[in-house]
């Protein structure tokens, strides 16, 4: 596991790259710094759940991630409305706090930059969990103790780049 971690520790400081190259943006906007750990947090979460259950699927053999396996949509539906759940919530605790503090953003601008960035990363949460789990199973892994590592770190990745973008692309930055 040791060379594993050490590989995702690098992968996970371009997320750190990301966040210092949108100092500007997030300096013009401190809000969407508030909604940067929500963000970046469900999006490791939602395939940590996603993975688990796979997981435990592969070891008690009820899964071949046959595309016609309902059970395996169910997941991937259930995870998408949970990350739908959780991306407007934080846009709307986002804009009670912009409120509080007068902020400049909008609901709407908070609600399509949480909606557009969350289920982007959720739909990236998806498949490196299903990948992560498929892989490690094949080469005789626990994907007990890989999966979590590998899909929250990419993860954190995935969701620094799309949240920012997203943000930059909304607010013409």
């Amino acid at each position: 596991m040791f060379p594993l971690l050490v590989v995702l520790s690098g992968i996970v400081l371009i997320a750190g790259i990301t966040l210092e190259d949108a100092e500007a943006l997030l300096d013009e906007y401190g809000l969407l710094a508030v909604m940067v750990p929500t963000m970046v947090g469900m999006g490791g979460n939602l395939g940590a759940i996603l993975s688990a259950r796979l997981s435990t699927r592969f070891h008690l053999g009820t899964t071949e991630l046959d595309p016609r396996d309902r059970d395996l949509w169910a997941n991937i539906l259930a995870i998408l409305a949970l990350a739908a759940t959780v991306f407007t919530a934080q846009a709307v605790g986002a804009y009670i706090i912009g409120f509080v503090i007068g902020s400049s953003l909008g609901f709407g601008t908070l609600l399509f930059i949480s909606l557009v960035s969350g289920m982007s990363l959720a739909v990236i949460a998806i498949i490196f969990s299903f990948a992560a789990t498929y892989v490690s199973y094949q080469l005789g892994i626990d994907p007990d103790d890989t999966t979590i590592p590998i899909v929250t770190n990419v993860v954190d990745v995935f969701g620094m780049i799309i949240f920012i973008g997203v943000s930059g692309f909304v607010l013409g930055f």
